[in-house]
């Protein structure tokens, strides 16, 4: 195993895979559900204790590295500046991407259905239940709250080590998911918010989660593969492809994150769910934990909870409100693989792109914290 050390941004780093696995998704009986309806509440609806509505006011193998099928992150580069206290990166607006793909962002914009800018507070309702230091989990499983809420005070079953390598690892299977360009009263009727383009889509989100930890010294590889697009069916078995190999090489990587968005809409509005941080908008989020029935070959699947009900109170602890409630229900989306394995939800296609940049960065902060915590 080549070992190298992640200190600093600029740095231009390229993490060789070199053993491919083909690997198929065991998802079981029930298949997969689409990140898309995590906001679909089937038998009861409860409305959240306090929302605030307003109208937007117009203001792999070698070869396949080579091939270029499997990308991986190359370090963060002309994206960011380093200063002593921060890290500056530049607006998703100004990047231009070298070569933005089959599916370019738009250039020019067609009037569609209203954004409804929302900021979701707690929930009410049997399906909630409160964590302690504030933070909530929306409860989809036949699992009781007083049970899940004991797991949840379980220490992640995982420690973090003072080494050079990679200890986290990114990727993306909805990976062209993108965003609105900025705050606005009407999305476009024609774009339907997917692009191959890396600055406008979820690599650019993952790149702000990135540079956060390498500032920290953590070791990360961020793999960028498109794994949605030409064909969207079939994502989770390619992102899962990629990134076997990349934990077989690395056993080292304990926590892996599929960073995705939301889609919450209906059918004349799309919701822009933000809230204010230290004089910036931020697109809430939403961290997805799976649980399993029997049928979805996740035995592991309340030590993942374990780890995810730790971030979700890092995140309420130096962001309060950034984060909606785990969604804790039955869903793979390839969280076999570690007892690190989440997905997060970074806001929905009705936000803006710097909105869900500097979510990345607010993730890539709280979790810098949560892993200096859980050092040996």
């Amino acid at each position: 195993m080549k070992r190298r050390k992640r200190k600093g941004i600029g740095r231009v780093i390229r993490w060789a895979v070199l053993l491919t696995l083909p690997v198929t998704a065991a998802y079981g009986g029930r298949g997969v559900k689409l990140a898309a309806d995590v906001m679909c509440f089937s038998d009861e609806k409860p409305q959240p204790a306090a929302v605030i509505r307003e109208s937007v006011s117009a203001e792999l193998t070698e070869s396949d590295l080579l091939s270029g099928e499997t990308v991986l992150s190359h370090g963060y580069g002309v994206y960011a500046e380093v200063s002593k206290d921060e890290i500056r990166l530049r607006s998703p607006l100004d990047m231009t991407a070298d070569n933005p793909g089959e599916k370019p962002y738009p250039e020019n914009w067609s009037k569609g259905i209203s954004v409804v800018r929302t900021t979701y507070g707690r929930y009410s309702g049997n399906a909630f239940f409160n964590l302690d230091g504030g933070s909530q989990v929306n409860n989809k499983s036949t699992l009781t709250n007083d049970l899940l809420l004991r797991e949840s005070r379980s220490a992640p079953d995982f420690t973090i080590s003072d080494t050079d390598e990679p200890q986290v690892l990114l990727y993306h299977t909805h990976t062209t998911e993108s965003f609105e360009p900025f705050v606005r009263e009407n999305m476009d009727a024609e774009f339907n918010y997917r692009t191959t383009d890396e600055t406008k889509n979820m690599v650019m989100v993952g790149n702000a989660i990135q540079a956060e930890l390498e500032a920290k010294g953590i070791g990360v590889i961020h793999v960028t593969e498109i794994h949605d697009y030409p064909s969207y069916n079939g994502s989770y078995g390619r992102s899962r492809e990629s990134i076997m190999p990349i934990l077989e090489e690395y056993p080292e990587i304990k926590v892996v994150l599929d960073i995705h968005r939301d889609a919450i809409s209906g059918d004349d509005y799309a919701a822009q769910p933000y809230i204010e941080i230290d004089g910036k908008e931020a697109a809430q989020i939403m961290i997805i934990s799976g649980c399993d029935d029997g049928t979805l070959g996740m035995p592991d699947y309340l030590k993942n909870f374990h780890f995810a009900s730790a971030l979700q109170r890092q995140f309420e602890e130096d962001y309060p409100g950034l984060a909606r409630p785990i969604l804790f229900d039955y869903r793979h989306y390839n969280q076999d693989l570690t007892t690190g394995s989440l997905l997060i939800e970074v806001g929905s296609h009705g936000n803006t792109l710097e909105q869900a940049q500097y979510s990345g960065q607010l993730i890539g902060r709280s979790l810098c914290r949560l892993l200096e915590e859980m050092k040996k």
